[in-house]
Protein backbone atom coordinates (compact mmCIF):
# COMPACT_ATOMS: atom_id res chain seq x y z
CA UNK A 1 0.00 0.00 0.00
CA UNK A 2 2.88 2.32 0.96
CA UNK A 3 4.61 1.53 -2.33
CA UNK A 4 1.51 2.46 -4.34
CA UNK A 5 1.23 5.72 -2.43
CA UNK A 6 4.90 6.54 -3.10
CA UNK A 7 4.53 5.83 -6.83
CA UNK A 8 1.35 7.93 -7.09
CA UNK A 9 3.02 10.84 -5.28
CA UNK A 10 6.06 10.65 -7.58
CA UNK A 11 3.84 10.72 -10.67
CA UNK A 12 1.93 13.74 -9.39
CA UNK A 13 5.17 15.62 -8.64
CA UNK A 14 6.45 14.83 -12.13
CA UNK A 15 3.23 15.92 -13.83
CA UNK A 16 3.00 19.17 -11.84
CA UNK A 17 6.68 19.90 -12.37
CA UNK A 18 6.44 19.20 -16.10
CA UNK A 19 3.37 21.40 -16.38
CA UNK A 20 5.09 24.32 -14.63
CA UNK A 21 8.25 24.06 -16.71
CA UNK A 22 6.16 23.83 -19.90
CA UNK A 23 4.28 26.98 -18.91
CA UNK A 24 7.56 28.75 -18.11
CA UNK A 25 8.94 27.66 -21.46
CA UNK A 26 5.80 28.89 -23.21
CA UNK A 27 6.04 32.27 -21.43
CA UNK A 28 9.75 32.50 -22.32
CA UNK A 29 8.99 31.73 -25.95
CA UNK A 30 6.22 34.37 -26.02
CA UNK A 31 8.58 36.98 -24.57
CA UNK A 32 11.33 36.02 -27.01
CA UNK A 33 8.91 36.25 -29.91
CA UNK A 34 7.83 39.74 -28.86
CA UNK A 35 11.33 41.07 -28.19
CA UNK A 36 12.69 39.75 -31.47
CA UNK A 37 9.99 41.16 -33.76
CA UNK A 38 11.67 43.13 -36.53
CA UNK A 39 10.45 45.75 -38.98
CA UNK A 40 10.54 43.07 -41.66
CA UNK A 41 8.18 40.91 -39.59
CA UNK A 42 5.93 43.80 -38.55
CA UNK A 43 5.41 45.63 -41.86
CA UNK A 44 2.71 44.09 -44.00
CA UNK A 45 1.58 41.92 -41.07
CA UNK A 46 -2.17 42.50 -40.49
CA UNK A 47 -1.75 41.48 -36.84
CA UNK A 48 0.40 44.59 -36.33
CA UNK A 49 -2.04 47.44 -36.90
CA UNK A 50 -0.31 50.81 -37.47
CA UNK A 51 -1.35 54.39 -36.72
CA UNK A 52 0.08 57.90 -36.59
CA UNK A 53 0.14 59.25 -33.07
CA UNK A 54 0.38 62.64 -31.44
CA UNK A 55 -0.74 62.88 -27.84
CA UNK A 56 -1.04 66.69 -27.69
CA UNK A 57 -4.22 67.76 -25.93
CA UNK A 58 -3.78 71.56 -25.84
CA UNK A 59 -3.59 74.17 -28.61
CA UNK A 60 0.17 74.54 -28.25
CA UNK A 61 2.96 71.99 -28.30
CA UNK A 62 4.63 73.99 -25.54
CA UNK A 63 2.26 72.11 -23.25
CA UNK A 64 3.61 68.58 -23.52
CA UNK A 65 1.47 65.60 -22.53
CA UNK A 66 2.81 63.94 -19.41
CA UNK A 67 4.16 60.40 -19.45
CA UNK A 68 1.09 59.29 -17.51
CA UNK A 69 -1.18 60.90 -20.12
CA UNK A 70 0.77 59.15 -22.86
CA UNK A 71 0.39 55.82 -21.04
CA UNK A 72 -3.36 56.48 -20.88
CA UNK A 73 -3.39 56.93 -24.67
CA UNK A 74 -1.20 53.90 -25.31
CA UNK A 75 -3.55 51.66 -23.35
CA UNK A 76 -6.47 52.96 -25.45
CA UNK A 77 -4.55 52.31 -28.68
CA UNK A 78 -3.51 48.85 -27.51
CA UNK A 79 -7.18 48.07 -26.80
CA UNK A 80 -7.91 49.06 -30.43
CA UNK A 81 -5.38 46.48 -31.62
CA UNK A 82 -2.69 49.02 -32.51
CA UNK A 83 0.85 47.63 -32.22
CA UNK A 84 3.03 50.17 -34.05
CA UNK A 85 2.95 53.97 -33.82
CA UNK A 86 4.43 56.63 -36.04
CA UNK A 87 5.96 59.75 -34.45
CA UNK A 88 7.34 62.76 -36.30
CA UNK A 89 10.28 64.53 -34.67
CA UNK A 90 12.78 64.38 -31.84
CA UNK A 91 13.41 68.10 -31.42
CA UNK A 92 14.96 69.15 -28.08
CA UNK A 93 12.06 71.42 -27.09
CA UNK A 94 9.48 68.78 -28.02
CA UNK A 95 10.25 65.62 -25.99
CA UNK A 96 6.99 63.96 -27.10
CA UNK A 97 8.61 61.06 -28.99
CA UNK A 98 11.17 60.43 -26.25
CA UNK A 99 8.35 60.39 -23.69
CA UNK A 100 6.28 58.01 -25.85
CA UNK A 101 9.22 55.59 -25.82
CA UNK A 102 9.59 56.02 -22.07
CA UNK A 103 5.86 55.38 -21.59
CA UNK A 104 5.97 52.20 -23.71
CA UNK A 105 9.02 51.01 -21.80
CA UNK A 106 7.24 51.52 -18.48
CA UNK A 107 4.08 49.78 -19.68
CA UNK A 108 6.15 46.79 -20.83
CA UNK A 109 7.68 46.52 -17.37
CA UNK A 110 4.26 46.79 -15.72
CA UNK A 111 2.75 44.20 -18.07
CA UNK A 112 5.05 41.77 -19.96
CA UNK A 113 2.24 41.14 -22.45
CA UNK A 114 2.06 44.81 -23.50
CA UNK A 115 3.35 45.05 -27.05
CA UNK A 116 3.95 48.30 -28.94
CA UNK A 117 6.61 49.41 -31.44
CA UNK A 118 7.54 52.76 -32.97
CA UNK A 119 8.41 54.18 -36.37
CA UNK A 120 10.53 57.07 -35.11
CA UNK A 121 10.46 60.21 -37.24
CA UNK A 122 13.41 62.57 -37.61
CA UNK A 123 12.29 65.97 -38.93
CA UNK A 124 14.28 67.41 -41.84
CA UNK A 125 14.23 71.08 -42.90
CA UNK A 126 15.88 73.31 -45.47
CA UNK A 127 17.94 76.38 -44.52
CA UNK A 128 15.82 79.20 -43.04
CA UNK A 129 12.74 76.99 -42.68
CA UNK A 130 10.02 78.43 -40.44
CA UNK A 131 11.75 81.84 -40.20
CA UNK A 132 11.09 85.31 -41.63
CA UNK A 133 13.91 84.72 -44.12
CA UNK A 134 13.09 83.06 -47.45
CA UNK A 135 13.75 79.31 -47.22
CA UNK A 136 16.63 78.02 -49.34
CA UNK A 137 15.45 74.66 -50.66
CA UNK A 138 18.90 73.76 -52.00
CA UNK A 139 20.70 73.95 -48.65
CA UNK A 140 19.72 71.93 -45.63
CA UNK A 141 19.17 73.29 -42.14
CA UNK A 142 22.15 72.89 -39.76
CA UNK A 143 19.59 71.54 -37.27
CA UNK A 144 19.23 68.30 -39.24
CA UNK A 145 22.46 66.79 -37.92
CA UNK A 146 21.29 67.06 -34.31
CA UNK A 147 17.86 65.66 -35.21
CA UNK A 148 19.43 62.54 -36.75
CA UNK A 149 21.82 62.16 -33.78
CA UNK A 150 18.89 62.25 -31.34
CA UNK A 151 16.98 59.65 -33.36
CA UNK A 152 20.06 57.40 -33.35
CA UNK A 153 20.45 57.80 -29.58
CA UNK A 154 16.80 56.83 -28.98
CA UNK A 155 17.05 53.84 -31.33
CA UNK A 156 20.06 52.66 -29.32
CA UNK A 157 18.32 53.27 -25.99
CA UNK A 158 15.12 51.45 -26.99
CA UNK A 159 16.14 48.80 -29.57
CA UNK A 160 13.21 46.60 -28.48
CA UNK A 161 10.72 49.39 -29.35
CA UNK A 162 12.17 51.50 -32.20
CA UNK A 163 11.94 49.34 -35.31
CA UNK A 164 12.00 52.00 -38.06
CA UNK A 165 13.57 55.45 -38.46
CA UNK A 166 11.88 57.74 -40.99
CA UNK A 167 14.13 60.50 -42.29
CA UNK A 168 11.87 63.50 -42.91
CA UNK A 169 8.12 63.91 -43.15
CA UNK A 170 6.84 65.25 -46.50
CA UNK A 171 10.30 66.80 -46.70
CA UNK A 172 10.73 66.46 -50.47
CA UNK A 173 7.30 67.43 -51.77
CA UNK A 174 7.37 70.91 -53.27
CA UNK A 175 4.04 72.06 -51.87
CA UNK A 176 5.75 72.01 -48.44
CA UNK A 177 7.03 75.47 -49.30
CA UNK A 178 8.09 76.30 -45.73
CA UNK A 179 10.73 73.60 -45.43
CA UNK A 180 11.18 71.11 -48.30
CA UNK A 181 14.64 69.89 -49.27
CA UNK A 182 16.12 68.18 -52.30
CA UNK A 183 16.22 64.34 -52.39
CA UNK A 184 20.02 64.53 -52.00
CA UNK A 185 19.56 65.69 -48.39
CA UNK A 186 17.31 62.75 -47.49
CA UNK A 187 19.70 60.41 -49.32
CA UNK A 188 22.66 61.74 -47.32
CA UNK A 189 21.02 60.95 -43.97
CA UNK A 190 19.57 57.60 -45.08
CA UNK A 191 23.07 56.55 -46.20
CA UNK A 192 24.48 57.76 -42.87
CA UNK A 193 22.02 55.58 -40.93
CA UNK A 194 22.64 52.59 -43.19
CA UNK A 195 26.37 53.01 -42.57
CA UNK A 196 25.78 52.96 -38.80
CA UNK A 197 23.96 49.64 -39.29
CA UNK A 198 26.91 48.23 -41.23
CA UNK A 199 29.29 49.30 -38.44
CA UNK A 200 27.10 47.61 -35.86
CA UNK A 201 26.27 50.90 -34.12
CA UNK A 202 22.59 50.39 -34.95
CA UNK A 203 20.74 47.10 -35.21
CA UNK A 204 20.91 45.52 -38.64
CA UNK A 205 17.17 44.82 -38.23
CA UNK A 206 16.32 48.52 -37.85
CA UNK A 207 14.73 49.67 -41.10
CA UNK A 208 15.39 53.09 -42.57
CA UNK A 209 12.96 54.95 -44.80
CA UNK A 210 11.60 58.40 -45.58
CA UNK A 211 7.88 59.12 -45.42
CA UNK A 212 6.62 61.39 -48.15
CA UNK A 213 3.86 62.30 -50.58
CA UNK A 214 3.19 59.89 -53.46
CA UNK A 215 4.55 62.47 -55.91
CA UNK A 216 7.90 62.66 -54.08
CA UNK A 217 8.32 58.91 -54.72
CA UNK A 218 7.80 59.32 -58.45
CA UNK A 219 4.11 58.37 -58.47
CA UNK A 220 2.93 61.60 -60.10
CA UNK A 221 4.72 64.60 -61.61
CA UNK A 222 7.71 63.26 -63.54
CA UNK A 223 9.84 66.25 -62.52
CA UNK A 224 10.42 64.41 -59.22
CA UNK A 225 12.09 61.49 -61.01
CA UNK A 226 15.71 62.55 -60.64
CA UNK A 227 18.94 60.58 -60.13
CA UNK A 228 19.05 61.31 -56.40
CA UNK A 229 15.54 59.88 -56.00
CA UNK A 230 16.63 56.72 -57.82
CA UNK A 231 19.58 56.41 -55.43
CA UNK A 232 17.30 57.08 -52.47
CA UNK A 233 14.92 54.30 -53.54
CA UNK A 234 17.90 51.93 -53.65
CA UNK A 235 19.15 53.14 -50.25
CA UNK A 236 15.98 52.83 -48.13
CA UNK A 237 14.80 49.51 -46.72
CA UNK A 238 11.28 50.24 -47.94
CA UNK A 239 9.26 53.15 -49.32
CA UNK A 240 6.74 54.97 -47.09
CA UNK A 241 4.20 56.91 -49.20
CA UNK A 242 1.32 59.25 -48.33
CA UNK A 243 -2.05 59.46 -50.07
CA UNK A 244 -4.95 61.78 -49.21
CA UNK A 245 -8.12 61.53 -51.33
CA UNK A 246 -9.72 63.83 -48.72
CA UNK A 247 -7.46 66.67 -49.90
CA UNK A 248 -7.74 65.67 -53.55
CA UNK A 249 -11.53 66.19 -53.29
CA UNK A 250 -10.63 69.89 -53.52
CA UNK A 251 -7.29 70.00 -55.37
CA UNK A 252 -7.79 67.15 -57.87
CA UNK A 253 -11.54 66.49 -57.82
CA UNK A 254 -12.03 64.39 -60.95
CA UNK A 255 -12.79 61.26 -58.90
CA UNK A 256 -15.04 63.20 -56.51
CA UNK A 257 -17.51 64.48 -59.14
CA UNK A 258 -20.77 62.53 -59.29
CA UNK A 259 -20.78 60.77 -62.71
CA UNK A 260 -23.65 61.43 -65.10
CA UNK A 261 -24.93 57.87 -64.79
CA UNK A 262 -25.20 58.24 -61.00
CA UNK A 263 -27.18 61.48 -60.95
CA UNK A 264 -30.47 59.63 -60.39
CA UNK A 265 -29.18 57.66 -57.42
CA UNK A 266 -30.24 58.47 -53.86
CA UNK A 267 -28.00 60.80 -51.84
CA UNK A 268 -26.63 57.96 -49.71
CA UNK A 269 -25.85 55.90 -52.82
CA UNK A 270 -23.98 58.86 -54.31
CA UNK A 271 -21.97 59.25 -51.09
CA UNK A 272 -21.21 55.54 -50.75
CA UNK A 273 -20.03 55.37 -54.36
CA UNK A 274 -17.88 58.49 -53.93
CA UNK A 275 -16.09 56.84 -51.02
CA UNK A 276 -15.41 53.75 -53.12
CA UNK A 277 -13.88 56.07 -55.74
CA UNK A 278 -11.79 57.66 -52.94
CA UNK A 279 -10.39 54.23 -52.12
CA UNK A 280 -9.70 53.59 -55.81
CA UNK A 281 -7.83 56.92 -55.94
CA UNK A 282 -5.51 55.75 -53.15
CA UNK A 283 -5.07 52.36 -54.80
CA UNK A 284 -4.19 54.00 -58.11
CA UNK A 285 -1.59 56.29 -56.50
CA UNK A 286 -0.10 53.31 -54.65
CA UNK A 287 0.12 51.47 -57.96
CA UNK A 288 1.77 54.48 -59.63
CA UNK A 289 4.41 54.67 -56.88
CA UNK A 290 4.90 50.90 -56.94
CA UNK A 291 5.40 50.82 -60.70
CA UNK A 292 8.03 53.55 -60.58
CA UNK A 293 9.84 52.28 -57.48
CA UNK A 294 10.04 48.73 -58.80
CA UNK A 295 11.35 50.01 -62.13
CA UNK A 296 14.31 51.33 -60.11
CA UNK A 297 14.61 48.51 -57.56
CA UNK A 298 12.33 45.51 -57.93
CA UNK A 299 13.10 44.30 -54.39
CA UNK A 300 11.59 47.30 -52.62
CA UNK A 301 8.26 47.07 -50.78
CA UNK A 302 5.91 50.03 -50.45
CA UNK A 303 3.79 50.75 -47.37
CA UNK A 304 1.46 53.65 -46.58
CA UNK A 305 3.03 56.09 -44.11
CA UNK A 306 -0.02 58.32 -43.96
CA UNK A 307 -3.60 58.49 -45.13
CA UNK A 308 -6.69 59.73 -43.34
CA UNK A 309 -9.96 61.63 -43.43
CA UNK A 310 -10.99 64.65 -41.33
CA UNK A 311 -14.42 64.83 -39.70
CA UNK A 312 -14.76 68.64 -39.53
CA UNK A 313 -13.72 71.45 -41.87
CA UNK A 314 -14.47 75.15 -41.95
CA UNK A 315 -12.49 75.44 -45.19
CA UNK A 316 -12.18 73.65 -48.53
CA UNK A 317 -13.88 70.43 -47.47
CA UNK A 318 -17.01 71.72 -45.74
CA UNK A 319 -20.47 72.89 -46.88
CA UNK A 320 -19.45 75.34 -49.61
CA UNK A 321 -16.37 73.35 -50.54
CA UNK A 322 -16.06 69.69 -51.57
CA UNK A 323 -18.27 68.48 -48.70
CA UNK A 324 -15.89 65.61 -48.07
CA UNK A 325 -15.83 66.15 -44.35
CA UNK A 326 -18.03 64.27 -41.89
CA UNK A 327 -17.81 61.21 -39.67
CA UNK A 328 -19.83 58.96 -41.98
CA UNK A 329 -17.37 59.44 -44.85
CA UNK A 330 -14.47 59.17 -42.40
CA UNK A 331 -15.89 55.84 -41.26
CA UNK A 332 -16.25 54.50 -44.80
CA UNK A 333 -12.73 55.55 -45.75
CA UNK A 334 -11.26 53.99 -42.61
CA UNK A 335 -13.03 50.69 -43.27
CA UNK A 336 -12.21 50.62 -46.97
CA UNK A 337 -8.50 51.46 -46.52
CA UNK A 338 -8.05 48.97 -43.67
CA UNK A 339 -9.82 46.19 -45.60
CA UNK A 340 -7.75 46.77 -48.73
CA UNK A 341 -4.36 47.08 -47.03
CA UNK A 342 -4.99 44.01 -44.84
CA UNK A 343 -5.78 41.88 -47.88
CA UNK A 344 -2.88 43.33 -49.88
CA UNK A 345 -0.26 42.87 -47.13
CA UNK A 346 0.39 46.60 -46.89
CA UNK A 347 1.00 48.38 -43.59
CA UNK A 348 -1.08 51.55 -43.27
CA UNK A 349 -0.16 54.15 -40.67
CA UNK A 350 -3.65 55.65 -40.49
CA UNK A 351 -3.62 59.36 -39.72
CA UNK A 352 -4.40 59.67 -36.89
CA UNK A 353 -5.28 58.31 -33.46
CA UNK A 354 -6.53 61.41 -31.62
CA UNK A 355 -7.57 64.92 -32.65
CA UNK A 356 -4.83 67.51 -32.01
CA UNK A 357 -5.87 71.16 -31.74
CA UNK A 358 -2.39 72.71 -32.00
CA UNK A 359 -2.22 72.03 -35.73
CA UNK A 360 -4.53 74.93 -36.60
CA UNK A 361 -4.61 76.64 -33.23
CA UNK A 362 -6.24 79.84 -34.46
CA UNK A 363 -9.02 78.00 -36.27
CA UNK A 364 -10.68 75.41 -33.99
CA UNK A 365 -12.82 74.10 -36.88
CA UNK A 366 -9.86 73.75 -39.25
CA UNK A 367 -9.69 70.27 -40.77
CA UNK A 368 -6.10 69.67 -39.61
CA UNK A 369 -7.38 69.56 -36.04
CA UNK A 370 -9.93 66.83 -36.77
CA UNK A 371 -8.26 63.81 -38.39
CA UNK A 372 -8.37 61.76 -35.16
CA UNK A 373 -10.46 58.65 -34.57
CA UNK A 374 -11.06 59.92 -31.02
CA UNK A 375 -11.86 63.58 -30.32
CA UNK A 376 -10.61 65.76 -27.48
CA UNK A 377 -13.68 64.94 -25.38
CA UNK A 378 -12.62 61.30 -25.34
CA UNK A 379 -15.41 60.35 -27.75
CA UNK A 380 -14.85 57.63 -30.32
CA UNK A 381 -15.90 58.82 -33.78
CA UNK A 382 -18.13 56.79 -36.10
CA UNK A 383 -15.25 54.72 -37.64
CA UNK A 384 -14.71 52.97 -34.29
CA UNK A 385 -18.18 53.00 -32.73
CA UNK A 386 -18.11 49.22 -33.11
CA UNK A 387 -15.15 49.03 -30.72
CA UNK A 388 -17.19 50.85 -28.06
CA UNK A 389 -20.01 48.33 -28.64
CA UNK A 390 -17.52 45.48 -28.16
CA UNK A 391 -16.44 46.94 -24.82
CA UNK A 392 -12.75 47.17 -25.70
CA UNK A 393 -12.45 50.52 -23.87
CA UNK A 394 -14.00 49.24 -20.65
CA UNK A 395 -12.11 50.67 -17.67
CA UNK A 396 -10.03 53.01 -19.85
CA UNK A 397 -10.24 56.80 -19.68
CA UNK A 398 -8.76 59.92 -21.32
CA UNK A 399 -8.56 63.03 -19.17
CA UNK A 400 -10.62 61.13 -16.63
CA UNK A 401 -13.47 60.48 -19.07
CA UNK A 402 -14.53 57.05 -20.33
CA UNK A 403 -14.46 56.49 -24.10
CA UNK A 404 -18.00 57.00 -25.37
CA UNK A 405 -19.50 57.51 -28.84
CA UNK A 406 -19.86 60.82 -30.66
CA UNK A 407 -23.47 61.92 -31.26
CA UNK A 408 -24.23 59.72 -28.21
CA UNK A 409 -24.18 56.84 -30.66
CA UNK A 410 -27.22 58.17 -32.55
CA UNK A 411 -26.50 57.44 -36.24
CA UNK A 412 -29.65 59.24 -37.36
CA UNK A 413 -28.38 62.46 -35.76
CA UNK A 414 -24.93 61.98 -37.28
CA UNK A 415 -26.37 61.47 -40.78
CA UNK A 416 -27.98 64.93 -40.60
CA UNK A 417 -24.41 66.32 -40.96
CA UNK A 418 -23.62 64.25 -44.07
CA UNK A 419 -23.78 65.96 -47.47
CA UNK A 420 -23.48 64.78 -51.07
CA UNK A 421 -20.05 65.51 -52.65
CA UNK A 422 -19.70 68.88 -54.32
CA UNK A 423 -17.29 69.90 -57.04
CA UNK A 424 -19.03 72.93 -58.56
CA UNK A 425 -17.68 75.82 -56.51
CA UNK A 426 -15.10 78.54 -57.10
CA UNK A 427 -11.55 77.58 -56.12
Amino acid sequence: MKSILKITTAILIFVIGFGCSSKKEETKNTKEKKTTMTAKQILGNPAYLAISYGGYRENSREIQPTVNELKEDLKILSAMGIKILRTYNVQPKLPHAANVLKAINELKKEDPNFEMYVMLGAWIDCLNAWTDIAPDHHIESPQNEGEIARAVALAKQYPDIVKIIAVGNEAMVKWATSYYVQPSVILKWVNHLQELKKKGELSKDLWITSSDDFSSWGGGDESYRVKDLEDLIKAVDYVSMHTYPYHYSHYDPGFWKIPEDEQKLSDIEKIDNAMLRALEKSKQLYKNVSNYVKSIDATKTIHIGETGWASISSGHYGKNGSRATDQYKQGLYYKHIRDWTHKAGISCFYFEAFDEQWKDANNPLGSENHFGLINLKGEAKYPIWHLVDKGVFKGLTRNGKPITKTFKGNKEEMMKTVLVPNTDYPR
